[in-house]
């Protein structure tokens, strides 16, 4: 490919769409990253970000890979670089609202009140205060905070039951796609006989009726599952 000849950009993703698992911006920031490396153009993770938001309206963070930020889905801009990654995390993720996506495109942005904006900026001093100390459980707060405002905007099925669950089995807390059908558990990667507990929990989500159980690593090297 160059830019007298043009050339061919073929893409294959096995990401499920209308999730939340951020397909269309995995599709996009991978079109642009393969252009420019045919073109041999270095692009910074911010003009990533500014070029998928121009092609697709709203984009997420992926572009700044493993790095922590508060990103304007909308406007294509980092409003605050948390300086770090997350900390280490074990997610069990898995589908509600019996696995039916959702159509972001057809989907209107939330509209937040007073309250909430409030909130969320307790929550945003939060999480930056858990990726300085590597601290998982609070950013487990912040998310299940999160995940409570979303529910007033886009609710999902059986958050009191995945509440519970999150609880009993003394995770760090629950976590959302505001756009999307996923839910999250998040565990902190010490956790006393994780692999374990981990396991015990997906058969109980699976119980419960929910679809796609998945278990992902955050940020942990060296280990395997």
């Amino acid at each position: 490919m160059n830019v007298a000849g043009g050339g061919e950009l073929t893409l294959q993703s096995s990401i499920s769409v209308g999730h939340g698992y951020g397909s269309s911006t995995a599709d996009v920031v991978a079109s642009i990253r393969a252009v420019a490396a045919a073109v041999n153009v270095q692009l910074r993770p911010s003009s990533v970000g500014r070029l998928a938001v121009a092609a697709e309206r709203a984009s997420d963070a992926i572009a700044f890979d493993e790095h922590a930020v508060l990103f304007a889905q909308r406007e294509g801009t980092v409003i605050e670089n948390f300086g770090g990654s997350l900390p280490p995390l074990l997610l069990i993720g898995f589908k509600t609202n019996g696995g039916v996506p959702v159509d972001t495109l057809q989907l209107p942005p939330a509209r937040y009140d007073s309250a909430e904006i409030q909130e969320f900026g307790v929550l945003r001093a939060l999480v930056a205060r858990a990726v300085r100390l590597q601290d998982p459980y609070l950013l487990g707060r912040a998310a299940s905070a999160s995940a409570l405002i979303s529910q007033r905007h886009l609710p999902k099925q059986g958050f009191g039951d995945i509440a519970d669950i999150a609880r009993r089995a003394g995770a760090c807390g629950v976590q959302v796609a505001h756009s999307g059908s996923l839910f999250g558990l998040i565990f902190d990667l010490f956790t006393s006989n994780l692999k374990r507990r981990a396991a015990l929990v997906a058969q109980q989500i699976r119980r419960a009726g929910f679809k796609d159980v998945e278990v992902h690593l955050v940020n942990a090297e060296g280990w395997t599952w």
